[in-house]
């Protein structure tokens, strides 16, 4: 078996809970700032997720929940303009301060650093927006902790397709049994392992009921010495959160 050389971690609903207090939230001031009276509260934004991607899910929702709205010629370039605005809303709330990191990625990136393990983000939403939310939770210099950053249209073809982590794995020159992948989503884990990526799955709010058949192991958290994690799948080997020995284990077995 390969030695673990690096972790691969998604962004949205991994490294913090940004979708439903803050691309949901952003998207809906974008709406407003364009004169729209369209908003997405909880529930229908949990089933546009079924598709990765902004700009996916704006076409998503006109396709099959505002079939009436009428389009305009240049649509693309309309999506893209409200998928602009979503983008700097976004950033302003991580630069408030509004969305903190889940319980252990910070602990578990330090540990990684330490033992001189390798960092990338393989993730379907804006470099702007990682940029944004590593800066306000692990501090200016912390984008530099990430060898690569693999975000948003960077490939034509996105998650459930392999194709973000068959490209950062390609930018590290590492195989997949030398990395190992963090999710939390359907569409996540279908990507990782199409990419031939371990993954540790730590479920959401909206991700609570997918199927994460293949899953290292599947957690509600990746938890801390003083807050367990509960298990949902797979053997945490007597772990109660979730560490570099533990991870370095679920890529060995």
């Amino acid at each position: 078996m390969a030695t673990l050389e690096a972790l691969l971690f998604d962004v949205d609903g991994t490294l913090a809970d940004t979708e439903k207090d803050g691309h949901r939230v952003a998207f809906n001031l974008a709406f407003a700032e364009a004169g729209l009276d369209w908003d997405w509260d909880e529930a229908l934004y949990g089933d546009l997720l079924a598709v990765t991607g902004g700009k996916e899910r704006i076409k998503l929702y006109l396709d099959k929940y505002n079939t009436t709205f009428n389009k305009p010629n240049a649509f693309d370039d309309f999506v893209k303009g409200l998928h602009a605005a979503k983008t700097r809303f976004y950033t302003e709330l991580m630069a408030e301060g509004k969305i903190p990191l889940r319980p252990g990625v910070e602990r578990l990136i330090n540990e990684a650093r330490d033992a001189g393990l390798r960092l990338a983000i393989s993730t379907t939403t804006t470099p702007e927006n990682v940029t944004a939310l590593l800066e306000s939770t692990l501090g200016a210099d912390s984008i530099s902790w990430f060898e690569v950053i693999a975000a948003g249209d960077i490939v034509p073809a996105k998650k459930p397709a392999p194709d973000i982590y068959d490209w950062a794995l390609a930018q590290m020159k590492l195989r997949p049994e030398q990395g190992i992948a963090f999710e939390d989503s359907r569409n996540g884990i279908l990507s990782s392992l199409a990419a031939k990526l371990k993954t540790i799955i730590t479920i959401n709010g909206y991700t609570a009921e997918d199927d994460f058949s293949g899953a290292a192991l599947v957690l509600d958290q990746m938890g801390e010495p003083n807050q367990a994690f509960k298990v949902l799948a797979g053997n945490a080997h007597g772990k109660s959160y979730l560490d570099l020995e533990l991870v370095k284990k679920l890529h060995s077995a």
